[in-house]
């Protein structure tokens, strides 16, 4: 089990506790657990079998060490068994709709005999929902819409949490003397921010071996298929594998015809036609029209390596994060691709929460892991006050926070340190920090927790008046989207965007993988419309900085180059930029 699956059995402990009307205390010891499991960066399943203490891990005390033990060596948990005895395990996926938390998930069990998603469909359409006490008209109706919104995305994994299933897949597959080469292509090349499926390939000197390997791998649910060249499986998780073997002289023309995307390929095979050639994942020919059986068929050009392939078209080679035919062939056509951004090209992290807030590392400790990062400089910027359960700071703390920082910063004079604050919209749009306080801050972002309901318009008159006051330097997650939980807010992102770049306020891509706000499109109006553009990590964690890969690959997609982001600025020009 990886640690992604461990983490997930113990939130699902937790939430049927939750379900229960369990102890609070016990309830937050799994959450916490299964929040240290998630962000673990070493296997715990080889810790497990190195028999290392695992209550050496923050929020592992022994019961939960002996949990983690049991599902990495039975692959499945008694204690879960036993809790879905009493409550039924599908509540759990009720509390996924925003709004429809245990209480109300148990209510409806209790009340309405509701079980499953369809169960809850059910239910709000013959309007019995509406009937119970907490619920009425407008929660029944935006119960169905989370329903229809929730099954639009079901089947479709976060890259962050697909990443944690292709690398040790990778790895074992990699461990094998019979591999050759192996890559994931697809969507999950590209960047894309989830993903529905992992497309495999590989080069192998025996094939039957290498596909009685990989249909053994640990994690394997179900072996949908299995045959010579191709196989078919589905992991614990739920994500579907396809594996290909391939000949080593196409292996460039199927990573690229299987990393897609579908659009940029028929591009590039009407491309071919026009020189005449012909364009498939075997390779690239000339003369000789494929015939049944035969896809060799023809004088052979080009296949083995990608680069050969973009090159027989005419073309320079294309980065996988723009292929989505928006204008990439014609940008290669004319050697105009753009200088694509990349994570060394960051000076510094410009959002961050330490112990001050909701953070769970200390000023210093988030400072030590930026200078280990090789950062130039970072910004501090925990929650102000109107976000109580994280313990915002008032302008009383915040003075108390820029002490510590001060005497931080006599230590560690290689880093510059900013006074930050994330600020919070309030719903009339004013901000959530007296002004005094605001003209002290190096930098302010804000940004929006609350009332995501708003009407279109007056979301939109909100955002707008924040970006108009003075002292803001940083839109943060524009749209407050959560990837897979929380559908982004309405309003006119045109208008907000026109606003930021007019009133000389950058934009953030959160480069947190449950967010990648802004999307990559919006990034691209972005910059069109003339904004500024910075990519931070909103690390609550000292590991949470190493996110900010997927930033930089959301930026790629959006074609930015360094000079569009603020961040990759030498610290004294950020300061000059960041101005009002």
């Amino acid at each position: 089990m990886e640690n992604i699956e461990i983490a997930a059995v113990l939130q699902n402990v937790a939430d049927l506790l939750e379900i229960k009307g369990a102890n609070p205390f016990r309830i937050r010891a799994y959450r916490n657990a299964a929040q240290v499991v998630a962000e673990w960066a070493a296997p715990l399943r080889k810790l497990v079998e190195e028999e290392c203490d695992l209550t050496e891990l923050p929020s592992i005390g022994k019961d939960m060490a002996r949990h983690i033990e049991e599902l990495v060596s039975r692959g499945e948990l008694m204690l879960l068994q036993e809790l879905s005895q009493d409550v039924p395990l599908s509540l759990v996926e009720l509390t996924r709709l925003p709004g429809l938390g245990a209480k109300k998930a148990r209510k409806l069990w209790d009340e309405l005999g509701v079980e499953t998603l369809d169960d809850l469909e059910s239910a709000a359409e013959r309007g019995a929902i509406a009937t119970l006490p907490g619920f009425g008209e407008k929660t029944q109706d935006k119960i169905l819409t989370a329903i229809d919104r929730y099954r639009k995305r079901r089947g479709r994994m976060k890259l962050g949490d697909a990443d944690q299933h292709a690398v040790p897949l990778l790895d074992y597959l990699r461990a094998n003397p019979e591999v050759k080469r192996v890559e994931v292509a697809g969507s999950y090349r590209r960047r894309r921010e989830t993903v529905r499926d992992l497309d495999v390939l590989v080069i192998a000197t025996q094939a039957e071996a290498v596909m009685g390997y990989f249909t053994s791998y640990p994690d394997i649910k179900q072996v949908e298929s299995s045959g010579e060249t191709r196989s078919t499986v589905v992991l614990r998780s739920g994500l579907q594998v396809d594996l290909r073997i391939v000949a080593p002289q196409s292996y460039g023309a199927a990573l690229s015809y299987f990393t897609g995307s579908k659009e940029h390929n028929v591009k590039l095979r009407m491309r071919a036609i026009q020189r005449g050639l012909r364009l498939s994942e075997y390779g690239v020919f000339r003369g000789g029209e494929e015939e049944a059986g035969d896809p060799w068929a023809g004088e052979f050009v080009a296949g083995r390596d990608e680069n050969e392939v973009y090159e027989s078209l005419g073309l320079a080679w294309i980065p996988p994060e723009l292929r989505e035919n928006r204008g990439e062939i014609e940008a290669a056509e004319r050697s105009e691709l753009p200088d694509l951004i990349t994570v060394g090209a960051i000076r510094g992290d410009l959002q961050m929460h330490s112990t001050w807030s909701d953070g769970k590392n200390t000023l210093e400790e988030m400072l030590e892991a930026c200078v280990a990062r090789g950062y130039e400089y970072f910004a501090i910027t925990d929650h102000s006050k109107a976000l109580a359960m994280t313990g915002g700071l008032d302008g009383a703390k915040l003075r108390e926070q820029w002490t510590e920082i001060d005497e931080i910063a006599e230590r560690h004079p290689g880093i510059e340190i900013m006074r930050g604050m994330e600020v919070d919209i309030l719903g009339d749009g004013a901000l959530d920090l007296e002004d005094a306080m605001l003209a002290q801050l190096d930098i302010v972002l804000i940004s929006v927790h609350s009332r995501f309901d708003l009407p279109p318009g007056d979301q939109t008159e909100r955002i707008i008046k924040a970006l108009g006051h003075p002292a803001v330097n940083v839109l943060a997650h524009p749209t407050g989207r959560q990837i897979n939980r929380r559908d982004p807010m309405q309003f006119d992102l045109d208008a907000v965007l026109q606003s930021a770049a007019d009133s000389g306020v950058a934009v953030e891509l959160n480069a947190h993988p449950d967010r990648l706000d802004l999307n990559d499109v919006q990034l691209m109006r972005a910059r069109e419309l003339g904004c500024d553009i910075v990519i931070s990590t909103d690390a609550h964690r000292t590991t949470d900085l190493d996110l900010m890969r997927y930033g930089v690959e959301q930026a790629r997609r959006a074609w930015l180059q360094p000079a569009d982001v603020l961040n990759t600025l030498p610290f004294t020009e950020l300061v000059r930029r960041l101005q009002r």
